[in-house]
Formats: C-alpha cells, sequence, structure tokens
C-alpha cells in the first residue's frame, strides 16, 4: 500500500501559477482591423504589407460553393436554408 502525503498550500500554488488564463496577442493591421499577431489579416489578406490572401476570390469561391449546395437540397427534396428564412 502507497501512502501518499499530502501536498501544502506552497506545492499547490507553485503547480497551479502556470494555470493561468492568458490574453490573446493581438495587433493592428494596415487596413485598421484587429488581428492575431503572426497571422494573415481576415478583412485584407495582407500579412507584413503583402497581400498573401486573395479576400475576393475566397468569398466568390464560397459564394459558388453555397449556390451549388443550395441546388443539390433542392434536387434531392430537402428544405434549403433560403426556404427556412422565407417560412
Amino acid at each position: 500500500m502507497v501512502v501518499r502525503m499530502r501536498a501544502n498550500r506552497s506545492k499547490t500554488g507553485q503547480r497551479r501559477s502556470h494555470l493561468r488564463a492568458e490574453s490573446l496577442r493581438v495587433s493592428r493591421c494596415e487596413c485598421g482591423a484587429v488581428r492575431l499577431a503572426h497571422r494573415a489579416c481576415p478583412s485584407c489578406g495582407k500579412y507584413n504589407g503583402k497581400v498573401i490572401i486573395d479576400i475576393v476570390a475566397r468569398t466568390e469561391r464560397g459564394q459558388r460553393r453555397d449556390k451549388r449546395k443550395e441546388k443539390a437540397l433542392r434536387e434531392s427534396g430537402q428544405v434549403t436554408e433560403s426556404e427556412k428564412a422565407n417560412t
């Protein structure tokens, strides 16, 4: 039978000192939006002054994907998102 000693308050506090909540490290982009540090800006797609993500192409691709999904749902006879909004 193994008997463990009770951890005193000092050791408990030392262990818990690393469990604190950390704040997010954010910075401002050139466009004025708040973004996470060392990440491309989600609103303009720039990182370090250079365009990394083509935001216009991304939104167009998303719209095409949504349209294709709606069409597939209509063909299968299921209720689409636009029909839900209308009812």
